[in-house]
Parts: C-alpha cells; sequence; structure tokens
C-alpha cells in the first residue's frame, strides 16, 4: 500500500511517499480503507518534536510510529475473529493518537477503540475531520466544569479546535464570546457565538464582560494577560504550554490559591466520546469547518499550509478515491 512515512523528527520534507505492507487484523481488530485524513496540529507535533516532550511518547531520537495522521474516515475491509461491532462494508470515522496510521491508504484498529460509524448521508470527507479539534475542545470543557449559564470566551474561534469549541459550548449551554480575525466573524457567529470580538479592530482584553472560563484554542494569549477577564473562580486554559512553560507551573500553583486558575488537562478521547460527537453530528449541532483540501501525495504541502497559523478550521486530506 501507499503512505507517508516518516523516519527522524523535522520538517515536512522528512515526511516521503513510499509503499510499504498492508497490515492484517488481529482478532481484535479492523482493516480500515482510508478514504479522508486530517493534517492537525497532533500530526504536525509529533512530525517536528520541536517540544522535545513529545519525545516521550513517540521515540526519544527517532520517531517510534513512521505513519502519521490520527483521525481518519474509510471503510471497513476485514474485521478479526473476535470483531463483532463492525462487519465489512461499514463506513467509519475515528481517531488513534497511539498507533496513528491515516495518512496510509489503509490502517488497522482496535475494534473497541475511538470509532464508529459514519453518519447517514455524510461523506468521508466531511466525517474525517470529526474528531481532533473537537475532542481537544471537549476535554478542556469538561476540564473547565462549563455549565448551562455559563459566560465563555474561546480565543483562536476559527481553528480546528477553536471552531469545535464554540460548537460543543453552545451544546452546553454556555454564552460564547469569540475571538476572530475580521475575514471569519460571519464564519463564527454562523458556529453559534453569541458576540464576536474582531481582534483586528480591538483589543480583546478591553472588553467589559467577566468570564467563567477563558479558552484559548491557539495559544498566542497569556494567563496574566487573561486573568484581569475571569471572574472571582474563573478558568484559564491553553492549548499551548506558554512562554517558558508556564502553564504548567500555573496549573500546579493558581489552583491552590482558591481563585482564577490555570489547568492544564491532558488530552483523552474514548468510544463514548466518538459516539457523542456522532450523535451531535447527526443533529446538526456539530459540524467541521473545513479549510483546504489535498491528496496524499501532497501532504508536504498540506504540512506547510498548516503550519503557516493561517488555516481556518480543518485541513482535509483525500486518499482513496469514492
Amino acid at each position: 500500500m501507499k503512505a507517508m512515512v516518516y523516519s527522524r523528527y523535522g520538517p515536512p520534507e522528512v515526511v516521503q511517499l513510499r509503499k510499504v505492507p498492508k497490515q492484517v487484523p488481529r482478532a481484535n481488530e479492523v482493516l480500515i480503507k482510508i478514504h479522508a485524513t486530517t493534517v492537525n496540529r497532533t500530526d504536525c507535533g509529533f512530525r517536528s518534536a520541536n517540544y522535545f516532550v513529545t519525545r516521550f511518547f513517540s521515540g526519544l531520537f527517532n520517531p517510534k510510529v513512521n505513519i502519521l495522521g490520527c483521525e481518519f474516515a474509510g471503510e471497513v475491509e476485514a474485521v478479526g475473529s473476535e470483531v463483532l461491532a463492525f462487519k465489512p462494508g461499514d463506513r467509519v470515522f475515528g481517531y488513534d493518537d497511539s498507533a496513528f496510521g491515516g495518512h496510509a491508504e489503509y490502517k488497522v484498529m482496535a475494534a473497541s477503540g475511538a470509532l464508529a460509524v459514519i453518519p447517514d448521508g455524510m461523506d468521508y470527507i466531511h466525517a474525517a475531520p470529526l474528531t481532533e479539534g473537537s475532542h481537544y475542545a471537549l476535554g478542556n470543557i469538561r476540564a473547565a466544569k462549563v455549565k448551562a449559564g455559563d459566560t465563555v470566551m474561546v480565543y483562536g474561534a476559527t481553528g480546528a479546535i477553536g471552531s469545535a469549541a464554540v460548537q460543543l459550548l453552545k451544546y452546553f449551554g454556555a454564552y460564547v464570546v469569540a475571538v476572530s480575525n475580521t475575514k471569519n466573524v460571519d464564519l463564527v457567529k454562523s458556529l453559534g457565538a453569541d458576540d464576536v470580538i474582531d481582534y483586528q479592530a480591538r483589543d480583546f482584553t478591553q472588553t467589559s464582560r467577566r468570564f467563567d472560563f477563558i479558552f484559548d484554542a491557539v495559544g498566542k494569549s497569556a494567563f496574566g494577560q487573561c486573568r484581569p477577564l475571569l471572574k472571582p473562580k474563573g478558568v484559564y486554559i491553553s492549548t499551548e504550554l506558554g512562554k517558558n512553560s508556564e502553564n504548567i507551573f500555573l496549573a500546579l500553583v493558581t489552583p491552590l490559591r482558591g481563585n482564577r486558575k490555570v489547568l492544564f488537562p491532558l488530552p483523552a478521547i474514548n468510544k463514548a466520546d466518538v459516539l457523542l460527537l456522532k450523535s451531535l453530528a447527526e443533529q446538526g449541532l456539530f459540524t467541521p469547518v473545513i479549510d483546504r483540501q489535498f491528496r496524499l501525495e501532497e501532504l508536504v504541502e498540506a504540512y506547510h499550509y498548516v503550519e503557516t497559523g493561517q488555516k481556518t478550521g480543518n485541513v482535509v486530506v483525500g486518499v482513496h478515491r469514492s
């Protein structure tokens, strides 16, 4: 099968198109013919290893997993002898940040993992980006214990994580103030934001609102900058470590003070989360935003585009043509 393979950390060019053996599913696994995948911050982070801490998961000196692609959509081609939940021909989507493998024509995955049948009427291109940004957003929303009626700011509301966060926060009943650039104000409003601050027109820190939760979905703010905007028991979460990795330190110290605090939850996803995302998609309560599409052979170009930091929503990669 064709796959985009990397054997050392570095820039997008370390990833090369190669032919590798097609995997055979074990008793508890399914073999999936990949129709679409994405390039996202998770893939970029593991490929570059710019944050040295990622090497403790991916390999200290060289990557242990050579084919990235953590989220995908495709068709079940074969199942192991113990698999009852899926059958050949099922259209599925899922997330796998332990074995990855979406940047290839086929991948295997445990049937018990973060895998589900694609909602009726949804194509592979729109199913592929259902999980990555949304599961980060979901985990942070849960960590902040958001409840109906809370006032929440989403800084960076147009990325994969931020655009998912706006929609998920509305599902949980929050009042959402989104921070966006000028060109995407209307997009963010269409996602359900109650108010939008155009950061290119005014300083978001000058808002008179106070927030139960400030979620920086792009990692470009700081707790010190946002602290005055938080209510006395408010929570700040960023998707990045912050300057000099300050968010980890602040997450250890600020909860001890009993007032405004920083949290730094570790991301996790399971089958129940995927089924929730599927249900929300079926109800029209969550729709991944898609920016651009590439072919598998154009993966290096896709990486370069994602790493400009200018994408809106998700970058999808077509593998097998439907």
